[in-house]
């Protein structure tokens, strides 16, 4: 598979090509007026759901670029596939565990390991991301010349969304390289908040740094951020990875191309050598935290105000006439439905690597994707639905779910009025509700203590003897496949 663009302006010239991208040419100012225009857009007609560059932001020289993967059609294209399941198909085919007895098909298993060095990422010594260098003792406009999004009425201030992070574990052998999509908040024209939740890697390596700073090895993290990247490396910071796996890796492996990457100026670490804008910089791990915050987040809800690190801009480098890249999030469909939804298919193999009983998931948008999880499996043994649901809790952000609901494997769960029946009409509420307690995203407002609270799962399964129902269960209401076939032939006919 030969990837079909290169960077950013690369993908955009693709969108316009499809008819999948709006040029807008009036005014519009970035303070609250784009958020509306892009929420109505996201929440329109499929055919008039299109990616949008606003060409005229008042104040600024930049154009912005939104809503670039908000729809399945773009978030394919993003990937460069037709179908989700060509990415999670080649994830089933490299973590298989066992190797094939026959000759052929150990020399097959190792040429596939063997085509992991060809994700590596790539360091190049010149990029176009670096083709303009500020500094702060330049004087010049830095985080200011940027049209950065106030997204909704109540949000603390300007928010950068779409974002790369990159940090380092100062503890880890190799690069100790983690990226992940967090948000920064404006303060002035060198410094925004760092917005990364405890159970986030950025926050962990954040975490690592300050043990190191108490033991006089460290007085600064240095962390990097990437604007307008192709929109593989954007996605790939917000894939569920383990810490030890390196996103620009999972890239490389997306776009069967490495990426490249390039030093940064100013500090210790690299970033996407095609990306638009770079910040670099670092937070002093001798500095309290600020008040960052409130944000309309993707929950529906503003996230209230709280204390995170500051983030110090010891650079901004950027592309000759960049695009400033962004996104926005809200009552759903939002952009990050997509990303979510393409999140869902393509590691539905790693959930099933550890939990092979699953044979499919739905994460409803709906419910913000940590809130709700529908799940099918072939239901084996009286108490299979509860062993899976405490799987799935014990599984990376899995664990944050606060909902699971499991099917038999003859129900559509993509259907949500078909799981809906099954969910409401084969259960009883006394029998086939379990409740357990742990972490759950931070982002859930209505648990008592943040990050941590109940959560529930049902089973919607048909109920065995073994199960204690000793009545008769009904069978499903469905046609005759003869007379189905019949009314398919006089269906044109009818109507």
């Amino acid at each position: 598979m030969s990837f079909p663009f290169k960077d950013l302006r690369d993908f955009v010239a693709k969108l316009e090509a499809a008819g999948e991208l709006i040029r807008i040419t009036e005014p519009v100012s970035a303070e609250l007026e784009i958020t509306e225009i892009a929420d109505r857009v996201s929440k329109s007609a499929a055919d008039k759901n299109k990616a949008l560059l606003f060409e005229n932001v008042e104040g600024y020289d930049m154009p912005v670029l939104i809503n670039q993967m908000g729809s399945h059609q773009r978030m394919l294209m993003a990937l460069g596939v037709d179908d989700y399941d060509q990415i999670a198909e080649r994830i089933r085919e490299f973590i298989q565990p066992e190797m094939p007895e026959d000759l052929s098909g150990k020399i097959s298993k190792l040429m596939k390991l063997a085509e992991a060095r060809n994700f590596m990422p790539k360091v190049v010594k010149n990029a176009p991301c670096q083709e303009v260098v500020l500094k702060p003792e330049d004087g010049q406009a830095m985080l200011d010349k940027l049209p950065i999004l106030k997204c909704w009425p109540d949000d603390g201030g300007p928010f950068i969304t779409l974002t790369s992070v990159f940090t380092k574990d100062p503890d880890a052998l190799g690069s100790g390289r983690n990226v992940g999509m967090y948000r920064l908040q404006k303060f002035d024209n060198q410094t925004t908040g760092m917005h990364w939740h405890k159970h986030h890697d950025g926050a962990h390596n954040f975490v690592k740094s300050l043990k190191r700073s108490e033991d006089g090895k460290s007085l600064r993290m240095e962390i990097a951020v990437a604007i307008g990247t192709d929109p593989v490396i954007a996605y790939c910071g917000t894939a569920p990875l383990p810490p030890a796996i390196d996103e620009m890796i999972l890239a490389g492996f997306i776009r069967n191309k490495p990426v490249e990457l390039v030093q940064c100026k100013t500090i210790d670490l690299q970033v996407p050598a095609t990306a638009e804008i770079i910040l670099e910089g670092y937070i002093d791990l001798n500095e309290e935290l600020v008040t960052e915050g409130p944000f309309g987040d993707h929950t529906g809800f503003y996230s209230l105000a709280d204390l995170y690190p500051k983030f110090h801009l010891t650079a901004l480098t950027h592309r000759k006439d960049p695009i400033y890249a962004t996104t926005i999030v809200g009552i759903p469909p939002q952009e990050d439905c997509y990303l979510g939804k393409a999140t869902e298919r393509i590691f539905l193999p790693l959930l099933q690597l550890i939990c092979p009983e699953v044979i499919d998931m739905d994460l409803p948008w709906d419910g913000v994707f940590h809130n709700c999880a529908l799940i099918k499996i072939d239901k084996k043994y009286a108490g299979h639905a509860q062993k899976v649901m405490n799987t799935i809790w014990g599984v990376g952000q899995m664990a944050w779910t606060k909902y699971i609901i499991v099917f038999d494997k003859d129900v559509d769960i993509h259907n949500y009025n078909e799981a809906a029946m099954h969910a409401f009409g084969n259960t009883d509420p006394q029998r086939d509700f379990i409740f357990s307690k742990g972490a759950l995203d931070i982002l859930d407002h209505a648990s008592q203590i943040m990050g941590y609270g109940s959560k529930a799962g049902l089973d919607a399964t048909r109920k065995w003897a073994d199960e204690g129902f000793t009545r008769e269960w009904p069978d499903l209401i469905t046609m005759s496949e003869e007379v189905k076939t019949r009314v398919d032939q006089k269906w044109a006919s009818l109507f």
